[in-house]
């Protein structure tokens, strides 16, 4: 998969957000000050090249709408991520972030509970 430019990413969001819809109201969705409605159409046909976005005819114009899940796009972004910055190993990115004290006491505390009940998931 792809990945995304930030200008795209923020288009992605934007459809994700309002599941379908027409150019404006891609526009709409964007604060101020709002990108042109060309520079979303443009943006919108580069995904819809990549695979991202679908569309369908609707009267004399096109409603657009996901093909890929925000999920499954964050899934493989961050595996993506996690190899490129930490040598494929969840395990060195925590670290990082825990040792640079990014992470708080209570954060890491509740990253510890989250992975016991991971582990006795998987041991059941």
């Amino acid at each position: 998969m792809e990945t995304l430019t930030k200008a795209e990413e923020k288009a992605m969001k934007n459809l994700w957000s309002i599941g379908e819809g027409m150019i404006r109201d891609l526009v709409n969705e964007y604060g101020d000050p709002k990108p042109a409605y060309t520079t979303v159409a443009t943006i919108v046909k580069i995904l819809e090249k990549k695979g991202f976005v679908g569309r369908r005819p609707v009267a004399n114009s096109f409603e657009y709408f996901p093909i890929i899940e925000k999920e499954e796009y964050t899934k493989k972004y961050m595996k993506s991520f996690v190899k490129r910055y930490f040598a494929d190993s969840f395990k060195n990115m925590v670290s990082a972030f825990g040792t640079e004290e990014e992470l708080s006491t209570q954060d890491m505390e509740d990253l510890i509970n989250h992975f016991q009940k991971q582990i006795q998931k998987k041991n059941k």
